[in-house]
């Protein structure tokens, strides 16, 4: 069996978690998630715990089980603490700064590039050169820093772009310089 799958998940006390078929909602402090699952896979919940078991043993209930089980605790994560993704930004004149709920990104560009975050995630900009993604869904939150690191990608001669916070970018040696033919 599937170790991740067959891992109970814990429901803190603030969390109310409800299975109605192959939709699971999760309401906690920070918000609700809901979310359709594999008809399949069958969720249970007993006491504070809540557990996934899986029809068969055929391959695609084999990837399907670890998989429901991860998507369920990280919503159960997401309403009680939230995740956030924190973005560097390396570059001369390079910076970011926060508008209302916009941020406003200088990256070399002839005009400041606009991001508007969806509903449900919050930009935060700490220092002009940092960008905290933060949200209840990880998914979203992944795919919104990507977004923007998508804007301005870390080059591997100078190092130059928006990179994630720890994220190391394999340098290349420039040019030789030396001596040109005649």
């Amino acid at each position: 069996m599937s170790r991740i799958g067959r891992a109970p998940i814990a429901i803190p006390e603030n969390v109310t978690v409800t299975v109605n078929g192959s939709v699971v909602s999760v309401k906690g402090p920070k918000g609700e998630l809901s979310r359709e699952f594999q008809k399949d896979m069958i969720v249970e919940i007993e006491g504070n715990t809540l557990t996934v078991k899986r029809p068969t043993d055929n391959k695609q209930h084999k990837a399907l089980h670890g998989l429901t089980r991860t998507l369920i605790a990280n919503m159960v994560t997401g309403v009680t603490t939230g995740f956030s993704r924190t973005l560097e930004i390396h570059g001369v004149g390079y910076r970011a700064a926060k508008s209302g709920n916009k941020v406003a990104l200088s990256l070399g560009l002839s005009h400041p590039l606009e991001v508007e975050p969806p509903t449900g995630i919050t930009l935060d900009v700490p220092a002009p050169n940092r960008i905290i993604v933060s949200g209840i869904n990880k998914e979203h939150v992944g795919a919104m820093a990507a977004k923007i690191r998508g804007y301005r990608e870390p080059e591997p001669y100078k190092g130059k772009g928006i990179r994630y916070e720890g994220e190391v970018v394999r340098r290349k040696v420039g040019k030789a310089g030396g001596k040109g033919k005649k």
